[in-house]
């Protein structure tokens, strides 16, 4: 034992008596834990943001949109040319009505919202007037529209918080009139705070959207289950409605759990790549500590030569150079973690971001096991010195 503690204390006085240059010999280790905790801790925030926003619409929502589920499950990312229609709508009302206790289409368009000299780009949703039941809205002012409204396609519109606010700072909007492309809108409704996303969308009626603006393809139709009814048997039944119009591989239903797990499947993966990127730098700093390692085997093997001269055996100075390398390396991974939490910190004003325990681990070790074996070959040439021809050495 006393043998590893004196080439521990060793290794870390010849490291200390070197500073400035052991910082700089560290600086590809800093780079490469700082990028794997810092991009491992935004793709945690994006999942985050994502999952708060699935939990924001509840858990018993069921979306069918066109296409089977292509990459990582998603039909967004398929390809077809089969479209959403509102019979669809009306064959999930007739063919599911035991397990679905609403259900309504959306239409989802970008569209510049206007009150005087103010300006909010939004996504404009359009839906039926139950869509307040779907996603359970609640609202902070005014009332969601009728359903004669929705029917009639009248030019009303509720804006979400975040509209509100931009466009009518502390005014009341309630009355008001917006402008989407040139036509008139009545504010009757502000929705209350949901956070993130939610609080830049604005709601109007499904026929308006239709006959005003002029978008007619359907995004995706989503339904309600009924308390008590199993999301499994109502997404059955559902295709079961379904299939009395669509043919089977044009279409998907999903649940926010399956879209969830495969927007995860998708960030794992992103994460994994991202992380090995990072892992190139934690090497290239492996090979810039071998090659300091070398210049310091070279530089003291008077030293080595010493030390071997009163009885150090090889298998102490090849221990104290590994000891060095890997010292070298950790203390690179602890300020590229420490960097790399605080950068976390700062993306934290943003997205719920985190440094999840098993990055500090694989951080850290990772930088242990590039030090340990980088240092490797320094050390066999430092032990493998003569201490005769050592201390001859010029």
């Amino acid at each position: 034992m006393s043998k590893f503690l004196e080439a521990f204390l060793s290794a870390t006085k010849a490291l200390s008596s070197n500073k400035v240059r052991s910082f700089l010999t560290i600086l590809g280790v800093v780079i490469g834990v700082f990028s794997v905790v810092t991009l491992v801790s935004l793709v945690k925030g994006v999942e985050n943001y994502v999952r708060d926003q699935f939990e924001n619409l509840g858990s018993n929502l069921l979306f069918v949109a066109p296409g089977r589920a292509g990459i990582a499950g998603d039909p967004a990312l398929s390809f077809t040319d089969n479209k959403i229609r509102e019979e669809h709508v009306r064959l999930i009302e007739s063919g599911a009505a035991d397990y679905i206790d609403v259900v309504s289409p959306l239409i989802f368009v970008g569209k510049t919202v206007e009150y005087k000299n103010r300006k909010f780009f939004s996504t404009i949703s359009g839906v039926y007037s139950v869509y307040d039941r779907v996603e359970n809205l609640a609202m902070s002012k005014g009332r969601f529209f009728s359903t004669s409204e929705d029917k009639s396609g009248a030019r009303v519109i509720v804006l979400g918080p975040a509209v509100a606010k931009e466009l009518f700072s502390q005014r009341d909007p309630l009355g008001e009139k917006v402008i989407i492309d040139s036509k008139k809108y009545k504010v009757i409704g502000v929705t209350r705070e949901r956070g993130a996303d939610f609080d830049e969308l604005v709601y109007i009626p499904f026929n308006a959207v239709k006959d005003s603006i002029g978008v007619e393809s359907i995004s995706y139709i989503t339904a309600k289950v009924k308390p008590n009814v199993d999301m499994d048997i109502a997404s059955k039944q559902l295709e079961v409605a379904l299939l009395a119009d669509l043919d089977k591989e044009d279409f998907s239903i999903m649940s926010q759990k399956d879209i969830l797990r495969s927007i995860e499947d998708i960030l794992n993966i992103l994460t994994l790549g991202l992380a090995a990127v990072a892992g190139i730098s934690l090497l290239v700093g492996g090979i810039g500590i071998m090659n300091i390692m070398l210049v310091s085997v070279t530089e003291r093997i008077k030293e080595i030569g010493l030390r071997k001269a009163v009885g150090a055996t090889s298998f102490v100075i090849g221990f104290q150079f590994i000891i060095e390398s890997m010292l070298l390396s950790l203390g690179g991974g602890v300020i590229g973690l420490f960097l790399g939490w605080i950068a976390s910190q700062v993306a934290s004003k943003f997205i719920r971001t985190e440094v999840p325990l098993w990055a500090v681990f694989v951080s850290l070790g990772f930088s242990v096991f590039v030090g340990a074996v980088f240092g490797t070959y320094p050390a066999i040439q430092a032990s493998k010195k003569d201490p005769i021809e050592s201390l001859r050495w010029e």
